[in-house]
C-alpha cells in the first residue's frame, strides 16, 4: 500500500465519527425483563424503540458493539426511498397491484423520514438536495431516457434528464454519458441522525445497552428468554433489527441476509472552488453500474465523500483505500493530489430478491435487508414494526409477510459473491 495517499492525521474509521463519536450509555447494565427487547441499536431498532416506549411498553435495546456502530453511522448519508427491483420485475413476481403498492410505500417512506426529522427537531444536516444518477455508458443513458419517458402513472419521479453536453452542470467528470436528476432525494449526516434518535429513545424511556451480544433466543411460556454477553433477559416480544450484521442467534434470518461490504473514504479539505466545481449543485450522486459507486460533498462542502463496492471480503479499511481512491480518480482525476483522511467500511444487508422484508412470528418481529436504501427504509420500517409490536391496527405495509427467500446450503457466508462481482465487473465494462 502506497502510504503517501494518506494524510498525516489519517483515521481508519468513519469521517462522521469526528463530529459525533459513538454514544456511551449512562447505564449499560442489563435488566432482568422487559415487555420488548430490540436486538440492534441502529435506525431500525431506535425507531422501533421510540414507538414501543412512547406506547407504554418497557423497552430494552441491546447491541453487540458500540451503539450505532454498524451501517447507521457508516453509510454515505444519501436518502432515497427506493427499492431495487423495477415495477416490471415486481409485477412479474407479485402482480401489478402489489408491485405498485411496494414502490409507492417506499416513496412514502422518503416523505415520512423528512417529516419525522423535522417534527422531532433532529439536527443532522437534512436537505432535499436531489440526486444525480449518472449513466456510465451511452447505452445506459439511452435506457434512462426510455424509462423516464415511460414511467408508470402515479409512480412518476420528479426530475429531468441531463445529456452529455450538460454533464458539467451536475458533475465535472469526463467519465459519464448523461444522467437523471431526481429531485425528491435528500442527504444528511448519518451519525448526527443516529445521535438524535438515540437521545429521543432515552428521553422516551428506552433502556439501551451496548457491548451486549445476543447469543441465544429461546421461546418460552412467557415470551422469550435471551442469553447475552451480559446475562439473561426475559422479553414478552422481541424485535430483530440487525440487517447486515445478522448473526447466529437468529439462524433463520441469517440464512436470508447477504452481508455485502461497502467502502468509503473522505478526502482532505479541498480548495472551496475545486470542491464546488466537482458537484456544482451539491447533490448526492450515484451511477448506473451494477457495482455501485456513490459520492457527495461533505455537509460543510469541503471534502468529497466517496463510496463503492471494491471488494467482497476485505474488512481492513487501509487495504481497501487504494482501490477505492483509484475508482474515485477515474471519475475525478482532478483529485490526484488530494490526501485521504478517513477510510472505512460496513456491511449492507442484501436479500436474494433485492427487497427489504419485515414480518412477525408469534411475538418475534423483524425488519432487515434494505439493499442500499437503509437510511430511509430502515427508519420507516422500524417505526412500522414498533407500531405492529404495539398491536396498532393498520400498521402493516405491502412488504409485510412477503416470501423471504434463501438458497440451499446458504448459512450466512456469501461464498458466491466473488464470482458475482467478477461477472458484474465484466457486465459494467460492456453494458
Amino acid at each position: 500500500m502506497d502510504q503517501s495517499i494518506f494524510s498525516a492525521d489519517f483515521k481508519p474509521e468513519p469521517y462522521w465519527w469526528d463530529r459525533t463519536p459513538r454514544p456511551v450509555p449512562l447505564d449499560a447494565s442489563l435488566p432482568d425483563q422487559a415487555d420488548v427487547v430490540i436486538v440492534g441499536s441502529g435506525y431500525t431498532g431506535l425507531n422501533a424503540g421510540l414507538v414501543t416506549a412512547r406506547g407504554g411498553l418497557s423497552t430494552v435495546i441491546v447491541d453487540a458493539e458500540q451503539l450505532g456502530w454498524g451501517c447507521s453511522s457508516r453509510n454515505g448519508g444519501q436518502v432515497s426511498g427506493e427499492v431495487k427491483p423495477s415495477y416490471k420485475a415486481l409485477a412479474r413476481l407479485h402482480g401489478p397491484a402489489q408491485a405498485y403498492a411496494i414502490i409507492a410505500e417506499a416513496r412514502s417512506a422518503l416523505r415520512w423520514v423528512g417529516d419525522f426529522i423535522n417534527n422531532e427537531g433532529i439536527d443532522c444536516d437534512y436537505r432535499h438536495c436531489g440526486r444525480f444518477h449518472a449513466a456510465h455508458s451511452a447505452r445506459q443513458y439511452s435506457t434512462q431516457k426510455q424509462e423516464f419517458k415511460s414511467q408508470v402513472k402515479g409512480l412518476e419521479r420528479d426530475g429531468h434528464l441531463v445529456d452529455k453536453t450538460q454533464i458539467r452542470n451536475e458533475v465535472d467528470s469526463p467519465f459519464y454519458h448523461g444522467g437523471l436528476v431526481i429531485n425528491q432525494h435528500a442527504s444528511l449526516d448519518p451519525a448526527r441522525y443516529h445521535q438524535g434518535l438515540y437521545e429521543r429513545a432515552l428521553a422516551s424511556g428506552c433502556h439501551v445497552v451496548d457491548n451486549c451480544r445476543v447469543e441465544s433466543i429461546v421461546r418460552n411460556a412467557d415470551g422469550f428468554n435471551l442469553g447475552t454477553a451480559k446475562g439473561q433477559i426475559q422479553a414478552g416480544k422481541v424485535i430483530i433489527a440487525t440487517s447486515g450484521y445478522t448473526g447466529s442467534a437468529t439462524p433463520w434470518h441469517q440464512r436470508r441476509i447477504i452481508p455485502i461490504g461497502s467502502y468509503m473514504l473522505a478526502t482532505e479539505m479541498l480548495d472551496p472552488d475545486l470542491a464546488r466545481s466537482l458537484i456544482p449543485n451539491d447533490r448526492v450522486v450515484s451511477d448506473t453500474r451494477k457495482l455501485v459507486v456513490y459520492y457527495r460533498l461533505s455537509p460543510d462542502g469541503h471534502r468529497i465523500l466517496f463510496g463503492a463496492r471494491v471488494s467482497y471480503k476485505e474488512t481492513d479499511p487501509i487495504s481497501s483505500a487504494g482501490p477505492l481512491r483509484l475508482e474515485m480518480l477515474r471519475i475525478f482525476p482532478q483529485l490526484a493530489d488530494a490526501k485521504i483522511t478517513h477510510s472505512w467500511m460496513g456491511f449492507v444487508g442484501y436479500t436474494f430478491d433485492k427487497l427489504p422484508h419485515l414480518g412477525e412470528d408469534n411475538g418475534l418481529f423483524y425488519a432487515m435487508g434494505y439493499c442500499g436504501s437503509g437510511i430511509c427504509l430502515s427508519s420507516y420500517f422500524g417505526h412500522r414494526l414498533g407500531q405492529q409490536a404495539l398491536g396498532i391496527p393498520d400498521a402493516t405495509i405491502p412488504m409485510n409477510g412477503l416470501r423471504f427467500e434463501t438458497r440451499p446450503f446458504y448459512r450466512g457466508n456469501p461464498w458466491f459473491l466473488g464470482p458475482t462481482i467478477r461477472y458484474y465487473q465484466i457486465r459494467d465494462r460492456f453494458n
